[in-house]
């Protein structure tokens, strides 16, 4: 199969390992998804009151990227500001960072950590649940923030990059630190949640025009141009639209009737809803699985971010049918949040 050379370069401008999940489009995919399979129900009610004038369950899917100040997000309110000051490691709430090439996430392995997505899912759901023990939410989340997170977070988590992480060796494979020390920037490299793994966008964007029916979505107006796009980026936002393109829906809304019209099948989950970030991360590490499979790391680059401190990049070669399956892959997990949303809500709230 033909690779698609991707060199290494980056801007000023590189967006962090824990910047976005989805983009908008992704996120309001699968709030749009949930408010439609909730309608009619007790959920609905619930939901409904503890949301402002003018927002519904798609429209708050955005609130936690808009109180990190995400870029092309609306600016942080009072309540966001509020918010982030409590929690000052919010950033850190929408991924964890496991080696995709494991099976299963388990507290306190490599790769978790206390603030993590699977730990702050559980806190918020307990939170909705009406459970009042001080050790289930160490954050005091309010009911109202509790479910600006679970309506966010039950998409991040299954954005396969949000679980599972790669992690590169000093020869350029993908390797698996059997311990978060060894990790090192010598002999073993954190990819940041694929953030220092780059595309070259203009032949990434070429390539994918010949795969993808229809031609390639012009920039909003202010949106950034990537000389490389991160793997992470290309899993937020790109896929999402060539998921869209390929069922011919333009926005969250249309691509939600679609999906549903389809009547997916979707595995449903079981036991106290507290243990189903468990079971998202798991069914997010196989699709990283996918996600990683017919991409290799390339040639590695020591870059300065902003603050004066030292990362290190690696260009990444991708299989040339790649854009293909990944944004079947994309399309399959953003089915899979809206329905798992729905389902979670209706079991807090039956």
């Amino acid at each position: 199969m033909k690779k698609l050379a991707c060199v290494l370069a980056l801007s000023a401008a590189f967006v962090s390992a824990e910047a976005l999940a989805w983009g908008a489009e992704g996120h309001r995919a699968v709030g749009a998804i949930a408010e439609k399979l909730i309608k009619g129900s007790n959920a609905e009610k619930q939901v409904a009151a503890l949301l402002l004038p003018g927002e519904s369950l798609e429209s708050i899917t955005v609130w936690a990227d808009s109180a990190k100040g995400g870029v092309g997000y609306t600016p942080p309110t009072a309540e966001m500001n509020a918010y982030t000051a409590v929690n000052p490691r919010h950033s850190e709430y929408h991924y964890t960072d496991i080696p995709f090439q494991n099976e299963h996430y388990h507290d306190g392995e490599v790769g978790t950590a206390d603030v993590d997505i699977v730990q702050t899912l559980k806190q918020a759901i307990a939170v909705l649940q009406g459970k009042t023990d001080p050790a289930l939410n160490p954050n005091k989340l309010t009911r109202r923030q509790a479910l600006l997170l679970v309506a966010h977070m039950t998409g991040d988590i299954h954005q396969p990059l949000h679980v599972g992480a790669a992690f590169v060796g000093k020869d350029g494979k993908f390797v698996v630190p059997k311990q978060h020390e060894e990790v090192d920037s010598l002999n073993i490299y954190d990819s940041r949640g694929g953030n220092s793994l780059l595309l070259d966008d203009d032949k990434l964007t070429s390539l994918s025009a010949k795969l993808i029916e229809g031609e390639a979505k012009p920039l909003p107006p202010g949106a950034q141009k990537w000389t490389t796009r991160p793997f992470h980026s290309y899993w937020d936002s790109t896929v999402v639209d060539y998921a869209m393109r390929r069922i011919s829906t333009k926005t969250p809304e249309q691509f939600a009737q679609k999906v549903i019209e389809g009547k997916p099948v979707v595995a449903m989950n079981t036991g106290d809803a507290t243990s189903w970030p468990y079971q998202w991360a798991d069914d997010a590490l196989a699709a990283s699985k996918l996600a990683y499979s017919d991409v290799t790391p390339g040639a590695i680059g020591k870059q300065t971010n902003r603050k004066g401190e030292t990362y290190y990049t690696f260009g990444l070669e991708m299989g040339s049918n790649y854009p293909v399956p990944s944004s079947a892959l994309a399309r399959t997990q953003l089915v899979k949040g809206g329905y798992h949303l729905a389902s979670l809500l209706q079991t807090i709230w039956p």
